[in-house]
């Protein structure tokens, strides 16, 4: 058995679209969309990408985001910012559900 993620597929996302092509070209139409030029520019918007691709842990998202950033002007420093950033949110996030944990002994006294 091979790796779990196959490079191979990134190039073959369209093929979701098989048995409902209507509904994977409004995906696309949307997602391309969301990284046009607008008050952020493609740069701002493929370094959130990248931020955001690592915090969802997708490995072809960062695969595609990655090569985006470098397309667009960023660095590699840069990226390492936004992963960092990420980061950061994953773990403040991973932190503040401790709270639940808490409340839940608490609740049976212990």
């Amino acid at each position: 058995m091979g790796d779990y993620y196959d490079d191979n597929d990134l190039s073959r996302f369209a093929a979701m679209g098989k048995e409902r092509k209507d509904l994977m070209d409004k995906f696309f139409s949307w997602y391309t969309a969301t990284l046009e030029e607008g008050s952020l520019s493609k740069r701002e918007k493929a370094l959130i990408g990248l931020a955001v691709a690592h915090a969802v842990q997708c490995p072809y998202c960062i695969d595609s985001f990655a090569q985006t950033c470098l397309e667009t002007g960023a660095n590699t420093e840069q990226m390492t910012e936004a992963i960092h950033v990420a980061s950061g949110v994953r773990g403040g996030a991973t932190l503040i559900h401790g709270l639940q944990a808490i409340r839940s002994v608490e609740k049976v006294g212990m």
